[in-house]
């Protein structure tokens, strides 16, 4: 008994050092909500809104004032995660087949994970919907997430809206209670708090304020109080633009409560001191330049200061990072893991990345990062008008960027913009500064070298795999054309397109075609009325003329017949394994097109 006691000690004792400095390590959150801008925010000058929770945490963090993200979501979170130029880890667009993120690369969860913390997602991904492209693929432990780009986007469970609705948790649909994101902060608490054995963690990733601008109804008072007080800022809009500029701020709101609780969660469990909490958003406003953008010009999918240049926050109490303080180096969410794992101690991070760590400048050892350039690239949706291509702008192009280099901002390559003299970007001076263009657009072109390859190779989902199998697939993963929204579901885009996919094992494979999902039990040919949900409507379903169906995956082309309820075509397919593609039509009675199938359920059956 002695000595089993005595080998006990001896035990505890080589563990301890190992568990001491895992549990002194700081715990990391990132709390990145969804079309907010600059100017959203109390702190930085808002004339309406009333932040006060995050303007605490702003004052007690280090604040940097030049730090940019993609002007639109999906490029961002795929930087987020990284390190990595958008067009270098493929998440590029928030739809159209190029939203998933290459899974031959490590994610900043996989960092933390491999490092021995928790790790967990709540809230938005929007970085792929199946495997190999999910959360619970990428590194993370725990994971509360909605498909695709918002709620009640294509993949969504039907009629999500906000409120008690149906999410993914760890692969299975769950239902929720209450309002999304009070949903998103009280999983994260409730899993924060669930163990202290290990550091977590945290990615809190908010759809708010994110259309449809669905929110608790008494947020919107205050705001409408603000608007009464301030009568000058909105006087030039219309009654129904200044409804939707209550509601988004009323969603702003919101989460401004949330991350006031979420703090005072932290304290009570004491881990507040030595927690990083990161407060950023993941483009520029969709309502700013409407009402109050901070003295920029540009919203977001824009290229202008004001769809890119976003709040960041740091926090870290007991940190060595000094004081609370602004800091104004040139900055981008890329630079968020290396920073982050830096400052947790962690040294097995991606070699080769494009971020670079900030933590130097906080802890005083370095001024700068020197002459550092960044490139703002991105795939544009389908239908946007732009002028530096005549054809698809979803499909990446080198002069779809902009080049920052201290006050420089180089747009589209053609128009030169000093920021410091001209914040709101209104006189282009390329003509005035041609060696400056000449060194801007060197490096664009150097850069897009490197990444044309690659960023031109689409990726592609995996059907048959155990980790997912069945598998749902719908359109907003078809190659370059958008149909993301379930309002284009209910309205019948007449569109079609290709998934790129990859056949893990060779065998059966059953496939089920749908104009509807599953969870409606409604027929090929069936429409709905409008839809009153929690709070606003739904409209109208339209009716198609469905009578047969064409699948065509590689070489094999069949013609379908409906099921005996009218509800989809089902036909088995003998496939091998690797690449191939994907395209469904839905026929007419004359065997014309109508559009693709927007939803195709797949089952490798042995």
């Amino acid at each position: 008994m002695i000595c089993m006691y005595r080998r006990l000690v001896i035990f505890t004792f080589l563990v301890l050092p190992w568990q001491q400095a895992i549990a002194e390590r700081p715990n990391v959150v990132i709390i990145m909500t969804d079309d907010q801008g600059y100017g959203e925010f109390s702190c930085h000058g808002n004339p309406i809104a009333e932040t006060p929770n995050i303007d605490a945490l702003a004052t007690s963090a280090i604040r940097l004032t030049d730090f940019h993200v993609a002007p639109m979501c999906t490029p961002t979170r795929g930087q987020l995660m990284t390190g990595l130029d958008a067009f270098r880890n493929s998440a590029i667009n928030v739809s159209s087949g190029r939203t998933l993120l290459r899974s031959d690369v490590r994610t900043i969860a996989n960092v933390f994970r491999d490092a021995g913390y928790r790790t967990g997602l709540f809230g938005k991904w929007h970085l792929g919907d199946n495997y190999p492209f999910r959360p619970e693929d990428r590194g993370f432990d725990e994971a509360v997430w909605f498909p695709s780009s918002h709620i009640n986007s294509v993949p969504d469970f039907w009629d999500n809206d906000y409120f008690d609705d149906t999410y993914i948790h760890n692969g299975r649909r769950e239902k929720y209670a209450g309002y999304c994101t009070d949903v998103f902060f009280e999983e994260a608490t409730k899993w924060i708090n669930a163990s202290d054995d290990k550091p977590f963690f945290a990615y809190i990733a908010l759809n708010a304020a994110h259309w449809p601008w669905f929110v608790p109804d008494h947020y919107r008072q205050g705001i409408r109080d603000s608007i009464q007080a301030n009568p000058d800022v909105v006087k030039h809009l219309s009654d129904k633009k200044i409804e939707s500029l209550v509601s988004f701020l009323a969603m702003g709101a919101n989460i401004d409560d949330n991350v006031g609780r979420f703090d005072a969660a932290l304290k009570r469990a004491k881990l507040f001191e030595n927690t990083i909490v990161v407060f950023l958003t993941d483009n520029g406003s969709t309502m700013g330049q409407d009402y109050f953008n901070a003295g920029m010009r540009g919203k977001k999918t824009q290229l202008w200061e004001g769809g890119h240049r976003v709040p960041c926050f740091i926090r870290w109490p007991q940190g060595p990072i000094g004081q609370p303080r602004e800091v104004s180096e040139l900055s981008h969410v890329q630079d968020l893991l290396p920073t982050l794992a830096d400052l947790a101690s962690i040294s097995d991070v991606p070699a080769k990345l494009d971020g670079e760590s900030l933590a130097p400048i906080f802890r005083g050892q370095r001024d700068s990062l020197d002459e550092r350039m960044l490139v703002i690239n991105y795939s544009r949706m389908p239908m946007f008008d732009v002028k530096y291509t005549d054809g698809n702008p979803a499909i990446p192009q080198m002069n779809g960027a902009g080049v920052l280099w201290k006050n420089w901002r180089l747009v589209e390559n053609r128009e030169l913009y000093d920021v410091s003299a001209d914040p709101h970007q209104d006189h282009d001076v390329a003509g005035e500064h041609p060696e400056v263009v000449a060194r801007l657009r060197t490096h664009l072109q150097s850069w897009w070298e490197g990444v044309k390859d690659d960023v031109l190779t689409p990726r592609r989902v995996i059907i048959g795999h155990a980790a997912e199998n069945p598998i749902l697939l719908t359109a907003c993963e078809w190659l370059d054309v958008f149909v993301d929204q379930q309002l284009q579901i209910r309205y019948a885009a007449k569109k079609n397109g290709t998934w790129y996919l990859t056949v893990a094992e060779t065998g059966s494979y059953q496939f089920e075609l749908r104009r509807w999902p599953r969870e409606t039990e409604l027929e090929l040919n069936a429409s709905l009325p409008e839809t009153k949900v929690t709070d606003g409507t739904y409209v109208a379903g339209k009716s198609l003329p469905i009578v047969g169906a064409k699948i065509q995956l590689g070489k094999q082309i069949q013609t379908l017949e409906p099921n005996s309820g009218n509800q989809f075509f089902a036909t088995k397919l003998e496939l091998t394994a690797g690449p191939v593609e994907l395209t469904t039509t839905l026929l007419d009675a004359d065997g014309n097109e109508i559009c693709g199938a927007y939803y195709v359920y797949v089952e490798r059956t042995q």
